[in-house]
This record gives C-alpha cells, sequence and structure tokens, in this order.
C-alpha cells in the first residue's frame, strides 16, 4: 500500500479542464482516466490523500494500476509526482494552459532525438506498412515508461502482430496492455509466451475447421472455453471432436456452451480418452442390445411398457463398469 498526499486548494466541485479533454482524454487508457477523475475530485474536496489500496477498490482495478496511472499523467505533464519516503508520495496538479499539442510535439522531436529513435520508428513503418502517426509515436515511447517495455520487446510485439495480420493500432495497443497485464517485461518471456500461445492456436484452429469456423467467428469466451478443455481438462483433440458430433447430431447446429457440457460430462465419467469414449459405446450399445431382446420376449405384453430414462441407464452403466474395474483391480 503506498499513501498519497494531495497539495491543491479546496474546491466545492471538480473542473476538467478542456484542454485535458482535447488533448489528453483521447490518448490514455481508459482506467487512467477514472483514476485521474477521481484523484482530483478527492483534491477539490479537500482531501488531504488517499492510499492506493482504497483507490483501488473504489475503482475495482489493481494497486499496480493505480501507480502505473499516476506515473503516466506525471510523465504527461498533468501532474507533478514527488516522492516523500519509501511510502508517501506528493501530487500536485498541474496548469494545462501550460500544455498544448504544439509543445507536445516538441517534447517529441526532443525525445526521439534524444534516444535515437529515428531508425526504431522507421522499423515499424516498414512492419506495419505505413507512416506511423503522432499519436503512434507518442504511445510507443510512453510504453516504455509506464509499461517498462524496451524498445526491442516493442519491435517483436508489433511484428506478432502483423504476423497475424493485425496491423491495426487499437488491436496491437491492446496487446501490449494484455502484456503488461501478465507482466511480461522482457524479449525472451515475450517469446516463450507467444511460442506457447501458438501452440495451443494451432489445437483453436483445429478444433474450427472441423466446425466449419474461421478465427474471427469466436471472441474471449470461446477462447476461454478451448483452454479449458484442452489445458484444465487435457482432453485429446479426438475427443473433442466427438462432443461436438454428439452436439451436432442433437441440436443441427454448433453451441459451444453444449459442447462444454458434453465434455464437463466425459471429465466427471472418466472419459477422457478416446478409448475411454469407444468403450462406452460398445458398453452402452450391448447393453440395448440386450434390453431390447428382453423386450421382445416379453410375454405380458398386453400390461403397459415401462419408460425408460436411457440417459439414467446409461449413467448407471458407467457406474457399473467402473465398480466392476475396481473390483478387477
Amino acid at each position: 500500500m503506498s499513501l498519497y498526499k494531495l497539495n491543491t486548494p479546496f474546491f466545492n466541485y471538480t473542473l476538467l479542464d478542456n484542454n485535458f479533454i482535447d488533448n489528453f482524454l483521447p490518448k490514455a487508457r481508459g482506467e487512467y482516466v477514472k483514476i485521474f477523475i477521481l484523484i482530483l475530485k478527492y483534491a477539490s474536496c479537500g482531501e488531504v490523500g488517499f492510499d492506493s489500496s482504497f483507490l483501488a477498490k473504489n475503482l475495482n482495478l489493481l494497486e499496480s494500476d493505480i501507480k502505473n496511472a499516476l506515473n503516466y499523467w506525471n510523465d504527461m505533464g498533468v501532474i507533478k509526482l514527488t516522492t516523500i519516503d519509501d511510502k508517501i508520495s506528493n501530487i500536485e496538479f498541474l496548469k494545462l494552459s501550460e500544455s498544448s499539442s504544439v509543445t507536445s510535439s516538441l517534447n517529441l522531436i526532443n525525445e526521439i532525438n534524444d534516444n535515437n529513435l529515428i531508425d526504431f520508428f522507421k522499423e515499424v513503418e516498414m512492419i506495419i506498412g505505413r507512416p506511423l502517426s503522432q499519436k503512434e509515436m507518442e504511445t510507443y515511447i510512453n510504453w516504455t515508461k509506464i509499461f517498462n517495455f524496451s524498445y526491442e520487446l516493442i519491435l517483436y510485439l508489433i511484428s506478432y502482430c502483423v504476423n497475424k495480420n493485425k496491423k491495426d493500432f487499437r488491436y496491437i495497443e491492446k496487446v501490449a496492455i494484455a502484456w503488461s497485464d501478465l507482466n511480461i517485461k522482457t524479449l525472451d518471456e515475450a517469446m516463450i509466451y507467444t511460442e506457447k500461445r501458438e501452440k495451443q492456436f494451432v489445437n483453436y484452429r483445429k478444433i474450427l475447421n472441423y466446425l466449419g469456423m474461421s478465427d474471427n467467428e469466436i471472441g474471449k469466451p470461446q477462447e476461454d472455453l478451448f483452454n479449458k478443455w484442452l489445458i484444465a481438462y487435457n482432453m485429446p483433440i479426438e475427443l473433442i471432436y466427438k462432443a461436438c458430433d454428439i452436439c451436432f447430431s442433437k441440436l443441427s447446429k454448433t453451441d459451444f456452451n453444449y459442447i462444454d457440457g458434453i465434455l464437463n460430462n466425459f471429465k466427471n465419467s472418466k472419459i477422457l480418452t478416446i478409448q475411454d469414449f469407444e468403450k462406452y459405446e460398445n458398453n452402452k450399445n450391448s447393453f440395448i442390445k440386450g434390453f431390447s431382446k428382453t423386450k421382445s420376449k416379453n410375454n405380458f405384453s398386453n400390461f403397459p411398457q415401462r419408460i425408460y430414462d436411457y440417459d439414467k441407464l446409461e449413467k448407471l452403466l458407467i457406474k457399473n463398469d467402473d465398480e466392476g474395474n475396481n473390483s478387477n483391480d
């Protein structure tokens, strides 16, 4: 937990400078804007300070988000953040009228010249196949300060996105935020993560191809289900295919929640391999055939016949089969 002392005059209202709305709000992450507005409100109401844990809880964010946001606004010249000791920092709100888009451009030029970034931006433009905007340049520079990314890591991140045919800046920014949230800070960590991610996507694509779908037709909820089946349940791809077959035979369409329910039942019934499934199917068919023969020989056909719940019979079969295997052990 970190404590922050607010050094501003008392107001009964919260003012947002138009310069902030015009020049800073469009470029900033949404949670950073929320954090800035809330601490501005505290200062305007005469609060002497706040602690990062309280603010994080109030906004449903992480404490690291609070610190990253304050560092971001400090770097952007919106506030002046001064460390008093290990746990306490002072926040001073600066006059935004002194900061303008012209000043920002001059700062950007100085930043590029001071850090020899001309070659970096040329390489980025070659990767994405178009010139960079001022906002993009500023954002990449800010990533080194906010996320602690190296320029080498940023190049790798952009190349990773472009290799997936994703050149849109918003997509690249989302990936950067995700990597920061995953605490990826070095090129080696990024390479390990993307290699693991690509292995996952190979199986994603196999499932989607089996269902006759493309990568663009799924979102985060479907990815989470794939991770559940392939990683948490550790199910082979062939068994997932079987669940897809059952789903389509029952519904005549693809329903991910229905497939998930089938695979949940497989797991609960200890059907974890394609061999387990085949054994289950053989036992089920044998049981149904034997049941049908017994029924045909019934001499009391004039009496009403009992209606059986085949789902319960199948569960009973699995239970009996498991008990038999345990007794053989």
